[in-house]
């Protein structure tokens, strides 16, 4: 009796020691062929999409590179989450969008703790648009975005100008 108890656990033993070789050797096979996809995909040309402001490199006869600057403006309906609806106007500057509300928060505090007048505003995906300001003309929008983009880059380098419909 004891002996086949003895048999039995041997064999279970046997068995999960196997099933374990067979499991690490297994993961093995998987890795090495995520490496020989990775390996290739990087010999393979890819191309470049920059939606970010570009530099543009003068003759060489000075060192000043001027970026080229990435405007983006975009219309959608947008409405005011914090308790002040008067402050959202047609033109507004948009420096971050977020689909947390706890993040867009802490964005908005870290502008208004700067001197904005930041606040915000949920459009129909539900994306949380944190807005620096907002204005009756596109212009005084622009000069805004423009001041932002400089005082900040290149943290908010990608302020952008959202048209409220």
């Amino acid at each position: 009796m004891k002996y086949l108890s003895a048999m039995k656990k041997l064999g279970f033993i046997l068995f999960v020691a196997a099933g374990m070789l067979f499991g690490t050797t297994a993961c093995k096979s998987k890795e090495a062929a995520y490496k020989a996809a990775y390996l290739k995909a990087q010999e393979q040309p890819q191309e470049v999409v920059n939606e970010g402001p570009e530099e543009e490199v003068l003759p060489a006869d000075t060192s000043v590179v001027a970026p080229v600057v990435n405007n983006r403006v975009s219309t959608e309906r947008i409405s005011i989450i914090d308790d002040n609806s008067e402050k959202l106007k047609p033109f507004n500057v948009v420096v971050g969008s977020f689909s947390i509300k706890t993040n867009a928060s802490s964005l908005k505090e870290r502008l208004i703790a700067d001197g904005y007048d930041a606040f915000l505003a949920r459009n129909n995906q539900m994306m949380y648009r944190v807005v620096v300001g907002s204005f009756d003309t596109r212009e005084e929008a622009e000069n805004l975005r423009d001041a932002v983009k400089a005082k900040y880059s290149p943290d908010f380098s990608d302020a952008w100008l959202l048209i409220n419909q």
